[in-house]
């Protein structure tokens, strides 16, 4: 998209303020973890930084559960509609691994992952294994849209900006509300 897509002005302010208001407000501690040169904008949380390499999304995942030495909701930086009741309700299970799953995909950056899932973390993420299959295979427990539309429409909560076409989709979605 041209710029680091945490940076990404949406709605006056840059995409990842969306997320971490969504953890905030569903009285989550808050903390960003990015690779060190993620031109990421000013922030009033804590960022803890994962390695340069391996390229994977397990690489973040690790490195916070590394870091807080205890489960950890996730949640990409551009998925600008997170409900926070979601997140809290994320943070309040017990199971290993749960993710979202809606319209039939699986969105594993939108989930709750435990320390003793490391070591399996790690082999998915050194052998550049796609990350739904690696949670899958780790037999994330699903929370799916019926239990899902509890928190909002759920194609909603699961949109992410990856596109200028996005994005101006989540203008016009903002406008409107």
């Amino acid at each position: 998209m041209g710029s680091p897509k945490a940076s990404i002005e949406l709605a006056g302010a840059p995409l990842i303020e969306r997320p971490l208001r969504a953890a905030r407000d569903g009285r989550l501690e808050a903390v960003v973890v990015a690779k060190p040169k993620a031109g990421l904008p000013p922030l009033d949380v804590p960022v803890w930084q994962e390695p340069e390499e391996p390229s994977h999304p397990l690489t973040g995942v690790v490195a916070a559960l590394e870091r807080a030495c205890r489960p950890v909701v996730v949640c990409g930086c551009d998925l600008p509609f997170l409900a926070p009741a979601l997140l809290a309700h994320l943070a309040g299970r017990s199971e290993p691994l749960v993710v979202v799953e809606a319209a039939g995909t699986v969105h594993p950056l939108i989930g709750r992952y435990t320390p003793e899932l490391i070591d399996a973390l790690r082999v998915g993420r050194d052998e550049q294994r796609p990350l739904r299959e690696v949670v899958a295979e780790l037999g994330a427990v699903r929370i799916t849209e019926p239990k899902l539309r509890r928190y909002g429409d759920p194609e909603r909560i699961v949109f992410n900006v990856n596109t200028p076409a996005d994005l101006a989709r989540a203008e016009e979605i903002l406008r409107r509300a």
